[in-house]
């Protein structure tokens, strides 16, 4: 994150906001205790005279979606509920159909709104509906999830996972607005918040040296919901902002973005996408570790900066390893396999995001598969 970039000035009553900058695709995401609550008063102003869907999780519905259609029936928003089974599993075509078709038989029309209001499975599927129904319909983040808050509803990532793997089918498509609200958080089971302060992580080992610096001193009370916690999501949704306006369809810079995804995303292939054993966030921190050590061993860096990243992250209560996944896993080439489908290969070639230090991790295309396999091999029985 550039040293000179800051948040926009703000009424301190009021939410922090960060700008995505798409020209006139550009979009505000608001991040503060409270933004939750006047949603209603938010989507009227922006979508006079529109309908919504909200979609969520059953979890998210049971939790939250009665206190958000309260606030749109206070400002007279016509709407219609949809649910869909919590989990990933849920990121699949026969939901993804059936979406589809209850947006169109509750008589939507191309000037209505989709809602996402949960975590990074429901924000990813809405989204594709929204990209999908009547060739693109307006599109609303409400995130629920620290991860979602500071990763997957900012971008305009959207889709869902085939069974060659995670999020082959999809499409770009910008969310009109983002509302993060830090207090739902609070709602988040532990394990839940540990694996989205893994996306946190990955914005200060990315680019931001400072940043990591400041989560290694400040991360017990991001945990415990202080003003940390809103200034944590809001430098990461700026980090990330700053990459999508630089580059919105990944064609070179954001692909730093997946630091530590290829391998976290072939480990939760590798389960299955079973969350009792592995949950997205818990496959970033050992992707992400597992990216430090395999650039240490290429060379890159001081195994001083692996072993300080990986005490933090063990720190926090997240796992660092591929042995710290309960269960059997399939061998290195099963593992190989997935990391062949990734989105960011090109013409067969591997490519990863490596690193030479904390917060100077860079896009590698041509990556020795062998080199990975042999790796991989080492990792899985040590």
């Amino acid at each position: 994150m550039s040293d000179t970039v800051e948040m926009a000035p703000l009424d301190e009553a009021g939410p922090r906001r960060v700008r995505v900058d798409l020209g006139p695709r550009g979009y505000d995401i608001e991040i503060g205790r409270g933004v939750f609550d006047g949603a209603g008063a938010r989507l009227e102003a922006l979508f006079p005279g529109a309908r919504f869907a909200v979609i969520s999780d059953e979890t998210v519905a049971r939790l939250h979606l009665p206190a958000f259609r309260k606030s749109l029936e206070a400002h007279g928003l016509g709407h219609v509920a949809l649910t869909v089974p919590a989990g990933e599993a849920s990121k699949c075509f026969a939901q993804y159909e059936r979406l589809c078709d209850a947006v169109l038989d509750a008589r939507l029309e191309r000037g209505d709104v989709i809602v996402a209001l949960g975590g990074g499975v429901v924000g990813d599927l809405a989204g594709f509906v929204a990209a999908s129904v009547r060739r693109g319909m307006a599109f609303v983040q409400v995130p629920t999830t620290l991860l979602a808050q500071v990763d997957s509803s900012v971008g305009g990532k959207t889709g869902i996972n085939a069974r060659q793997g995670k999020n082959l089918i999809g499409a770009f498509y910008q969310p009109a607005l983002v509302l993060a609200d830090t207090g739902i958080l609070d709602s988040l089971p532990p394990r839940d918040f540990r694996a989205g302060y893994a996306e946190v992580v990955k914005y200060g080992l990315l680019g931001d040296a400072v940043f990591f610096a400041w989560l290694e001193e400040n991360w017990k009370a991001v945990f415990a919901g202080g003003p940390e916690r809103d200034e944590a999501v809001a430098r990461s949704c700026l980090a990330k902002a700053e990459v999508v306006a630089a580059d919105e369809y990944e064609a070179g810079r954001r692909a730093l973005l997946n630091l530590g995804h290829t391998f976290g995303h072939a480990l939760e292939a590798a389960v299955a996408y079973e969350t009792e054993r592995l949950v997205h966030g818990e496959g970033v921190a050992i992707g992400m570790t597992l990216a430090h050590e395999f650039s240490a061993r290429l060379g890159l860096l001081d195994t001083l900066d692996v072993e300080r990243i990986t005490h933090h992250l063990k720190e926090v209560g997240l796992p660092t390893q591929i042995t710290d996944i309960p269960g059997q896993m399939p061998p290195a080439e099963t593992l190989m396999d997935t990391i062949a489908q990734d989105k960011k290969v090109s013409r067969g070639a591997l490519t990863f995001i490596l690193t030479r230090g904390i917060g100077q991790a860079f896009v590698e295309r041509g990556v020795d598969p062998d080199a990975v396999r042999t790796f991989l091999e080492e990792k899985l029985h040590p």
